[in-house]
């Protein structure tokens, strides 16, 4: 026992009070380890005349009434190991303050903690307690805050606090100000008596494991300022009670479970500053008065439901500083929702179906750092004013519809790190300032119509990790300065589908952290510099279509690569699959010797001399059999010059090889049949197999010309493509009675003979069935986007998509394919598969890119079902989704998908009910589509 002995008089009750409290602080520091923290907490010294009083005021951590009692205890933030259990609270009765957060205390709280009755601030947060909270903290009258986070606390809130069955909370609960429990592991539901506890203002449940739906009975909570249900499990719709609350400022409820329509009523009546609703469920229209006080400054509703129009009170919500609501189906206009914020800073509107044109006000924003508008429908010009936003740092308008040139001032924005605005309809050249972004780490500017030559200042951008430049009109030699981004372009380097000419420059071989890089589909010539073996950290690497020679790098990468990344050159050689051994000659470079070639390609002829030649001869060819019937002399002369023979190659040897290897086209090498003709494979030694689609062309009435026109339309629109998904046509011949397409044979056969089979089935298992939706998804964009004109292939079916030995996607058979005029009505009869076809085609006869749309709707339902889709189109229409069962739409052949790849079918099939829409408008553009899966495989 500690002797304390006073001088003077001595107030006996006192000094009982105080030698208690000292007597339980010392026995809980006994009871941890030995930490320095505690070195001031000392016992009495003691001799043979004096006795001195040990002062708790003076240790650390410890503050004191005029008494000397103990009212704080303040040991937060010191790394202390051990736990309360030692700590005897009915020795302090005047304990105001106990704060030990952001300490290691483990164990449970104790039960005595009630007996300080009157604690006004308790904050045991960020230790590793665990357990029930005690029932005794009802007992807790004066508390006005509580922080029980980032723990593992297991059970709180249950109607243990509330005894008896009655509606009203132990007493101790009455006057409770703050309930923070924020990052623990808590478990359960709000009970509906949270609602009696009158005076509370704050309640935080963040990042635990609470779940079920909000009581109505918050809304009897007039004193609530914020309400933070973050991370949890909650479910169920908000009660219409919320939108009472006068005095809330903080509603934060993302990355939850909530579904249902937020009351619109919200915010009419309270004064929000902070909104928060992403990562829910949430449907209908977002409230429109949320910003009626004009107080609120962070609003979110990404990743949910939302439909309708922007908040009508946003466009004069000055206060705004971060906006997210992405990832929603909002409407609205660019130019009319949305006005001025001065002391914005972040705003992502992307993927919804906003339109309209970007406002110069956007330029008045002036601490904007993140502007994403990215997969809308925004049309018009880059306002001149967005250069000037001088703290921009990701600046996102790419997948719109945006036209005319990139500002020449871009390069302004000196503090840009990101800048995508890939897949609208910009033209122009890309402007010389952009060397001047030194921050630049990301440059997307892919799928435009960028003419000219790239700026040598590319070179500049000394902190670019990733550059794409593909699928655009530049040309010009490739800029050897971009061989100076040595330490940092390591992502991508991406310039294919361009027409670039010239060699390759050999500093691009400097390039050694690259991992990445495509020159595919341009005009490049010579041979590849040998400075490209030195690339180490390359993965993955495509020259097709140019028309480079001479020896592949002899590095252990390049022998690795499949010849697919070589293919269609003027003659490459190496010890690669695919390609022939190089010579002496050519190893020195020479290049004299050249492949004997079976086939030859298909020329880069312009596409429109290309077109003209064919209906140029398929008027001929109709002409001289109609003259037949009068003029037996005019039908000699058709049978000896035929307007086809010796175009892309010599048809009078392919037409002796072909007849040779298949017997004159004997039954037993007939591996199809389709409306226009019978497809036969054809192995022909030394060679690739070919797969030969024989045409009928032998009635001399109105379906030969109809014959003829879809045998020109085939053609015409294979020699305008040139894409992974795509089959490859290498020609075609038209000599005496046979008139045939000559293609690349594709091994696996057609989709509809894989989900036929119960083995080919199984073999298409749910990732592969995933990859077969996208590369559709990837050739039906090509088609309509990049081609010019646009194709529409008018008969996308399972039939008509062929899988290699690798089960690559490739779509096949344009015999009903037609060229997209934006000037003429496009009127056509109706063509393509029962059960594909868009029905406004039954009504309109109008073809557009939205018919392929739409049988590429059914197509990814009967892939994911593994049989067309039939009745249940109706069905999910109506639905929009929303109660999709997984025996209804996944194939029951294949075990039940993983979460990932479960979730990922489930965002495929979404997808495809947007493309069954009824109104054609309403279906997402392909490349929209391609846009949307990339970002979910991004995601995942």
């Amino acid at each position: 026992m500690i002797q304390i002995f006073m001088h003077g008089k001595v107030n006996r009750q006192d000094d009982l009070a105080v030698n208690r409290e000292v007597e339980a602080l010392l026995k809980w520091k006994d009871s941890l380890p030995n930490q320095s923290v505690f070195d001031s907490w000392v016992s009495p010294i003691q001799s043979s005349n004096d006795s001195t009083l040990p002062n708790p005021c003076k240790w650390y951590g410890i503050s004191c009434n005029g008494a000397g009692s103990v009212t704080q205890i303040d040991l937060s933030r010191k790394g202390i190991n051990g736990t309360l259990q030692n700590l005897d609270f009915n020795s302090f009765p005047n304990l105001v303050r106990l704060d030990l957060h952001r300490n290691n205390f483990s164990g449970t709280i104790p039960a005595t903690i009630g007996m300080a009755s009157k604690l006004q601030l308790l904050d045991l947060a960020t230790n590793s307690l665990h357990g029930c909270l005690p029932l005794s903290l009802a007992n807790l009258t004066q508390v006005s805050e509580l922080d029980i986070s980032r723990n593992n606390i297991v059970g709180i809130l249950d109607s243990r606090l509330f005894p008896n069955g009655s509606n009203q909370p132990q007493s101790g609960l009455r006057s409770l100000k703050f309930l923070l429990f924020q990052d623990t592991l808590l478990g359960g539901r709000i009970p509906q008596e949270i609602g009696n506890l009158k005076f509370l203002a704050t309640l935080v449940l963040d990042r635990s494991h609470f779940n079920g739906s909000i009581p109505p009975s918050l809304g009897n909570l007039s004193h609530l300022l914020a309400l933070r249900l973050i991370g949890n499990q909650f479910s169920g719709k908000l009660p219409e009670t919320l939108a009472t609350l006068k005095n809330l400022t903080d509603l934060s409820l993302f990355s939850n479970h909530f579904s249902g329509v937020v009351p619109k009523e919200l915010g009419n009546h309270s004064l929000l500053t902070v909104l928060r609703l992403g990562d829910n469920s949430f449907t209908g229209q977002l409230p429109p008065q949320i910003c009626r006080a004009g107080k609120l400054v962070n609003f979110t509703a990404y990743s949910n439901n939302f439909r309708g129009p922007i908040p009508i009170s946003l466009r004069n919500c000055t206060s705004l500083y971060r906006v997210r609501l992405e990832h929603n189906q909002l409407s609205g206009y660019m130019d009319q929702d949305f006005g001025v914020y001065p002391n914005l800073n972040y705003i992502d509107l992307s993927f919804n179906k906003l339109q309209g044109e970007l406002s110069p006000n956007w330029g008045r924003c002036q601490k904007l750092e993140k502007l994403k508008i990215a997969v809308n429908m925004v049309r018009g010009k880059i306002p001149d004013g967005i250069p000037k936003l001088s703290q921009l740092v990701e600046l996102d308008l790419s997948s719109n519809q945006l036209s005319g040139e990139i500002p020449a001032n871009i390069g302004n924005l000196t503090k840009l790190s990101f800048l995508s605005l890939k897949d609208n309809q910009l033209s122009g050249g890309v402007p010389a300032g952009i060397g001047s972004l030194s921050n630049l780490k990301s440059l997307d500017l892919s799928t435009n119509m960028l003419s000219w030559s790239i700026p040598y200042q590319i070179g500049d951008l000394s902190k670019l990790q990733s550059l794409s430049l593909s699928m655009n009109k530049l040309s010009g030699g490739i800029p050897y300065q971009i061989g100076n981004l040595v330490e940092t372009l390591h992502d991508l380097l991406d310039l294919s589908y361009n027409s670039f000419s010239g060699e390759i420059p050999t500093q691009l071989g400097s390039l050694t952290s690259l991992e990445k890089l495509n020159l595919s589909h341009n005009n490049l010539t010579g041979s590849i510099p040998d400075s490209f073996s030195k690339m180490a950290s390359l993965t993955d690497i495509n020259l097709s279509y140019n028309s480079l020679e001479g020896p592949v790098p002899d590095s252990q990468f390049f022998q690795s690569v499949k010849a697919d990344a070589f293919s269609n050159n003027k003659n490459l050689c190496g010890n690669i699959s695919g390609l022939h051994p190089c010579t002496k000659t050519e190893q020195k470079g020479g290049r004299n010797n050249k492949r004997k070639l079976l086939i030859i390609v298909i020329s880069s002829l312009a596409g429109a001399l290309l077109i003209s030649f064919i209906f140029v001869g398929v008027m001929r060819f109709v002409f001289e059999k109609r003259s037949s019937k009068n003029s037996p002399r005019q039908d000699d002369i058709s049978k000896s010059q035929n307007p086809f023979s010796i175009w892309y190659f010599d048809g009078r040897i392919v037409y002796k090889d072909i007849l040779e290897a298949t017997n004159n086209f004997d039954e037993m090498y007939c591996i199809g049949v389709g409306g226009f003709g019978k497809v036969y494979r054809v192995d022909i030694p030394g060679y690739d197999v070919l797969a030969v689609k024989k045409l009928n062309l032998q009635a001399r009435d109105e379906s030969e010309i109809e014959n003829i026109k879809h045998f020109g339309n085939e053609v015409a629109a294979l020699t305008e493509i040139k894409h992974r998904n795509i089959v490859k046509l290498y020609g075609f011949c038209c000599r005496g009675i046979h008139k045939f397409l000559v293609y690349k044979f594709i091994e696996k056969g057609s989709l509809a003979d894989m989900l036929r089979s119960e083995n080919g089935a199984k073999e298409l298992d749910w990732v592969k069935r995933v990859r077969v939706v996208k590369g559709v998804a990837y050739a039906l964009s090509y088609m309509h986007h990049d081609c010019v004109p646009a194709i529409i292939h008018r008969d996308i079916s399972r039939k008509n998509v062929l899988l290699d030995s690798e089960l690559e996607t490739h779509v096949s058979d344009f015999g009903t394919a037609r060229f997209l005029n934006p000037e003429s009505s496009n009127w056509t009869e109706v063509a393509g598969t029962y059960g594909y076809i868009a029905p406004e085609l039954a009504y309109t006869m109008v073809v557009t890119e939205k018919c392929d749309v739409y049988s590429f709707g059914v197509l990814v339902l009967e892939v994911v079902r593994g049989k067309h889709p039939g009745e249940l189109i109706s069905c999910l229409q109506s639905s929009a989704g929303e109660s999709i069962q997984h025996k209804d739409v996944f194939d029951p052949r294949l075990s039940p998908p993983a979460t990932l790849i479960a979730d990922k079918l489930g965002f495929i099939v979404k997808l495809a009910i947007s493309c069954l829409s009824a109104d054609p408008q309403a279906r997402p553009a392909m490349r929209r589509v391609c846009e949307l899966l990339e970002i979910k495989s991004t995601y995942h």
